[in-house]
């Protein structure tokens, strides 16, 4: 399988986990239709770099796996943050916690 097939597959995992997660999350913010799209959009701004880019850096898998997911959690944070300012800082930032622990915790699992 293609590194680019392979993503494809784990970008679409990631995705409909962190939906499922983060739409009730975002709950009270905007309309449901609204949400799901902040949280793709999200996606489509972090995800290509910890496939394509962080790995070039050739560190060590636990590193990887921290610079990873800091940009994942922090990337998803700030969007979060722009797209609903009326949303706390912490509010997101558990948001995005929690959705990308449940994605990285079942894809880990599924060995995706």
């Amino acid at each position: 399988m293609s590194i680019v097939a392979a993503w494809s597959r784990a970008f679409s995992l990631t995705l409909v986990i962190e939906l499922v997660v983060a739409i009730p999350l975002l709950a009270g913010l905007a309309g449901r239709l609204r949400r799901a799209q902040a949280v793709c959009f999200a996606q489509v701004l972090t995800h290509p770099a910890v496939w394509f880019i962080i790995p070039d850096f050739g560190w060590p898998r636990p590193a990887y796996l921290v610079a990873a997911e800091t940009w994942a959690i922090g990337g998803e944070f700030l969007f979060y943050r722009f797209v609903f300012p009326e949303m706390s800082g912490s509010r997101a930032l558990a948001a995005s916690a929690l959705a990308n622990a449940a994605s990285y915790s079942i894809g880990a699992w599924l060995g995706a």
